[in-house]
């Protein structure tokens, strides 16, 4: 109860230290990188919640991504909704999808798996980009708002969103963590067969987690039509998501809450500071290095090799 009680109001409390930057005087750049790297907290915890606890590997994430950001981008044609609505929007939208694709993929594992979903990814981007009311292959055009709710201007609203939505994705998979969920997961990913001959209903535990995972990715990507302004394929369907959504928990550690936080506070600000100092396409070079040592040295992680280390 007291480690709960500290955790959330460490979490209150990086709220009011995000606003309070944000309404701050720092550069605009910060803000830009800060919502990657954020960006990127939500993806490797949506990830880590079927990838991580249930040890099925999604190679597909780009694919759920790019969902959030294409239903956002279609909502703007539309109605041109709040960003709330627009955030929404896509998380349902990735979330119907998460649970199609799991019915009908969960019932094979490992590799067969891994192939199943990148091959959903492959498949989701081919229809986009032979799809005329989205740009197709052009992309489209998304101009962002002029009011920034208050916001000194719209990227640093932006990161604000994208701090909520870290925020609350890390809550939630350290509830699921903690719950008689994700004791079930856990049995999945440790033996299925034996969680399923205890009375673990392994398929809806999985359909379940596969759902959430996929809401939560096409949650952060929904914001991303107002973060580039042109959305296309190339963009987001990007190779740097997929790779990165399975080498952030990897690297941090993939069985517990804090290993995808880790990694991906790790990973994304080498990114970053790589970007500015040097040059961008040094970043899956990194996250490639980075993954190798890992796998070697550490294959459970950072979190992994703590625990090793305090035993």
């Amino acid at each position: 109860m007291r480690g709960g009680g500290i955790f959330y109001a460490g979490a209150v409390a990086i709220l009011i230290a995000g606003y309070a930057a944000a309404a701050s005087g720092i550069n605009d750049y910060y803000f830009y990188a800060a919502y990657i790297v954020l960006q990127y907290v939500v993806i490797a915890t949506a990830w880590n919640i079927l990838g991580g606890y249930a040890g099925y590997v999604n190679f597909g994430s780009a694919g759920f991504y790019a969902v959030g950001a294409y239903t956002a981008a279609i909502l703007y044609q539309l109605v041109k909704p709040p960003l709330v609505v627009m955030i929404l929007g896509g998380g349902i939208a990735a979330g119907v999808i998460g649970l199609a694709a799991g019915y009908l993929t969960l019932r094979v594992k490992g590799v067969y798996f891994a192939i199943a979903t990148l091959a959903l990814a492959v498949v989701l981007e081919t229809i986009v980009a032979n799809w005329d009311y989205v740009g197709g292959t052009r992309g489209t055009y998304v101009l962002r708002p002029h009011h920034a709710f208050g916001f000194v201007n719209y990227p640093r609203a932006l990161f604000f969103a994208m701090l909520v939505l870290a925020i609350g994705s890390v809550v939630l998979a350290r509830v699921i963590e903690r719950s008689k969920l994700g004791r079930g997961l856990a049995a999945i990913r440790d033996d299925e067969q034996a969680a399923e001959s205890s009375g673990v209903p392994t398929l809806r535990l999985k359909l379940f987690a596969a759902t959430l995972s996929g809401a939560l990715m096409g949650v952060a990507g929904a914001p991303f039509p107002y973060y580039v302004s042109h959305l296309e394929p190339g963009s987001a369907f990007s190779l740097a998501i997929a790779v990165n959504a399975i080498a952030m928990p990897m690297i941090g550690g993939a069985t517990s809450w804090v290993g995808p936080v880790i990694g991906a506070l790790l990973l994304g600000g080498a990114q970053q500071i790589a970007t500015v100092t040097i040059s961008s396409i040094l970043n899956l070079l990194i996250v490639g290095l980075l993954l190798i040592g890992f796998v070697i040295f550490a294959p459970d992680g950072l979190v992994g090799l703590f625990r090793k280390l305090r035993r």
